[in-house]
């Protein structure tokens, strides 16, 4: 053995030095040829990503993720709302009460049509009276009448959920997150304030972005994820069957919506709003470092929308005489409402009618009101939203609940109880300053007004309120529908 190894000793030697020689040479090529990628290679390893939570947030991603059970969304009625409407013979209100007077602006408010003109390499818009000359952008799409672009550095666009997994899920956060991504974020903070979004505009705008830039829902899904994160919303992504689930945490409740437990906060998954579950998933426990913004629903302000201007007449009878109420609305608003998941009661009753469309609106009711005494003017006004629409519950009408912000209710000639009650609660509540609020019963919404009238009341707020249904058909402040006479309300909206 020893032998054999000293006899092999001298070829190993050679072959030794032979390897060294050519490792020596080819090091010395590799030295001069690539050492200043090496270096750039290090370098990038300590930069790769300009924010320093984002560093911190791939170790969470990277960590085991964990499973996580679906809750089912709760439904808004305990009990399917009537199908058919109730009524009574109508009869003159007692007129009490100082005469009314609507209040309407000096210059009519009229929805302007938007100007538009593109040519080459910009277009030019009209805002606010002044002219704003626009250079085009890498991406350009329509939002709600207007072209809006942003440039987008090519980085993101390689951004790949590759593989299906929780990896690819930590490579798409990689290129992403070590691209020139701010410039975008700021481009999407200044569309919003101009246009005036809430935070669902917000949502609209990021998910439209995203859908325009990446063709596969995963790709949409992941780097909506991103720029919420960056925009400071708390947003967490999931795996189920190998697919990308994108859920918003919301402190209320967004109803018909499947929905996440993380940390006792409820994360929805708005996308499936009425779609049914998503089943279970994987997912993280960590939020985002500092983004902990929830997803707030409320419309307290409209959308500062281009302009899409439409006509509509509304028209009922009572006591034998046509009254003609006429008004404009934007196409566009409508357009954006119809978007809405199932917020809350609040979110609808305490969000604006169109100026413009108020406005033209109230000068129609004028004509009738002004002189009465102000029971007859409250009446005529929830005689109108009593007649001028038909009855159809959501299910026949969208095949799912819908809540209609009163802007909607306007435009569509059909409704039901709580979108009667919301649209008669902002009329009354602006024309005539009086408090009111929403009166929800497991299977029906109706309002009451605090006004010194005898009638039907409810006990809210510590104070008595009259009662007055903007569905059941014909009946006066103050009358209530049998069924519910006697019936403690489940809930009090206030209209603020």
């Amino acid at each position: 053995m020893k032998q054999q190894n000293k006899a092999g000793s001298p070829k190993l030697s050679k072959l030794f030095g032979h390897f060294s020689l050519a490792l020596l040479l080819g090091s010395s090529s590799l030295l001069a040829g690539s050492f200043e990628d090496f270096k750039r290679s290090q370098v990038d390893a300590f930069t790769k990503y300009t924010d320093e939570r984002d560093s911190e947030f791939k170790g969470y991603l990277d960590k085991q993720w964990k499973a996580f059970k679906v809750f089912k969304g709760e439904p808004l009625y305990e009990k399917p709302k009537p199908k058919r409407v109730v009524t009574t013979q109508p009869q003159h209100i007692k007129s009490v009460g100082p005469k009314v007077t609507v209040a309407v602006s000096k210059t009519p408010k009229k929805i302007e049509e938007k100007i538009e003109k593109k040519v080459e390499n910009e277009k030019l818009v009209v805002r606010n009276n002044f002219i704003v000359i626009q250079p085009k952008k890498d991406i350009e799409f329509d939002f709600y009448g207007s072209t809006i672009g942003f440039n987008i550095d090519k980085k993101m666009k390689s951004a790949k959920f590759y593989p299906t997994n929780q990896k690819g899920i930590g490579n798409f956060f990689d290129t992403v997150a070590s691209s020139e991504y701010k410039f975008l974020v700021v481009d999407i903070k200044k569309t919003a304030k101009d246009l005036n979004l809430n935070d669902w505009g917000v949502y609209l705008l990021v998910n439209k972005l995203s859908n325009t830039l990446f063709s596969k829902r995963d790709n949409v899904n992941l780097f909506s994820w991103f720029l919420f994160n960056k925009l400071g919303y708390a947003v967490k992504v999931g795996l189920a069957n190998k697919h990308i689930v994108l859920m918003h945490y919301s402190k209320k409740t967004i109803y018909s919506t499947p929905n996440y437990r993380f940390n006792n906060k409820k994360y929805y998954v708005v996308a499936n709003y009425a779609k049914g579950s998503v089943g279970s998933l994987y997912s993280y426990k960590q939020n985002y470092p500092n983004a902990t913004k929830p997803l707030d629903l409320s419309l307290k302000t409209l959308p500062n929308f281009a302009k899409n201007k439409r006509t509509k007449l509304l028209s009922f009878e009572q006591f034998g005489k046509t009254y003609n109420i006429e008004f404009d609305y934007n196409q566009n608003l409508i357009d954006f409402m119809a978007t809405y998941p199932q917020a809350d009661y609040d979110t609808y009753f305490n969000s604006p009618l169109d100026e413009a469309t108020y406005d033209q609106l109230a000068r129609s009711l004028k004509k009738y009101v002004d002189g009465k005494q102000a029971s007859r003017g409250i009446n005529f006004v929830l005689t109108f939203v009593q007649k001028a629409f038909k009855y159809e519950v959501d299910d026949l009408q969208f095949g799912r609940e819908k809540v209609m912000f009163a802007q909607e209710t306007l435009y569509f000639n059909k409704s039901d109880c709580e979108d009667r009650a919301i649209l008669f609660a902002y009329l009354v509540k602006k024309i005539f300053k009086i408090a009111v609020v929403g009166v929800k019963y497991s299977d029906h919404m109706a309002t009451a007004l605090y006004i010194p009238i005898k009638g039907d009341t409810v006990r809210a707020k510590g104070r008595k309120f009259v009662v007055a249904d903007p569905t059941y058909i014909n009946a006066n402040i103050g009358q209530s529908m049998p069924k519910y006479r006697r019936v403690k309300p489940d809930d009090f909206i206030l209209v603020k």
